[in-house]
């Protein structure tokens, strides 16, 4: 099963063995227990619901420590199902980072960076104004449409809310696997901050492959 909860610890940069620096994400993943496994014909839908994360037994709730209890693992701070590539997976297995190999190709989601109520130049790339002393704009948003029809039209660039949305970034590719540790070295950016939870999943791209593959 190739669908795992991590954290992101932070960015570095590690050599190949040609001699290449390569910035690479570092992720601590699992070990996740497989809390439930859902059906068709229990739940209307395949599932498989894995837990990340240490918590402390009073800081649960008596039906969250009943769920967990039922299957057989310890609580978890948090939940995530997963419906993709879920074969042979039943309730109280385990999930760690061995599930993964150097070389593959996983999809990395997580909740990006907050930024606050941002500009125009922050949050949608506008290039500013004249620098001179004769401008009179030089950072705020000049004309965006109309301003006479009573409301804002939907689609506008505008300042406003700016990240903690839910971000993906696709066909990251795995460059080392540290089972001691429970690592992942993924090449390149991972979205959100240090510490944010992240869910890694074979790439959507690379399953879609592979299945064509199995079809031919």
């Amino acid at each position: 099963m190739k669908n795992i909860i991590g954290r992101k610890v932070g960015m570095t940069s590690i050599f190949t063995a040609e001699g290449h620096s390569v910035p690479v994400t570092v992720l601590e993943v699992g070990p996740c227990h497989v809390v439930q496994r859902k059906t068709v014909a229990t739940d209307g839908y395949e599932a498989v619901a894995l837990s990340f994360g240490p918590v402390k037994a009073a800081r649960m709730t008596k039906a969250l420590l009943g769920h967990y209890g039922r299957a057989g693992v310890a609580p978890a701070r948090r939940i995530i199902e997963f419906r993709q590539l879920i074969d042979g997976v039943a309730q109280g297995d385990t999930v760690r980072a061995d599930a993964f190999e150097i070389g593959d190709r996983v999809d990395v989601v997580g909740i990006s960076k907050g930024h606050g109520f941002s500009g125009g130049i922050k949050r949608h790339n506008f290039h500013g104004g004249g620098a001179s002393h004769g401008s009179m704009i030089h950072r705020q948003p000049a004309s965006n449409g109309d301003t006479n029809s009573g409301h804002t039209h939907k689609g506008s660039r505008r300042p406003g809310h700016y990240g903690v949305d839910r971000t993906t970034h696709q066909n990251l590719e795995i460059v080392r696997v540290d089972t001691e540790r429970n690592l992942l070295l993924v090449r390149g950016p991972v979205p959100g901050p240090r510490n944010g939870i992240v869910r890694v999943s074979l790439s959507v791209k690379t399953a879609s492959v592979k299945n064509k593959k199995v079809a031919a």
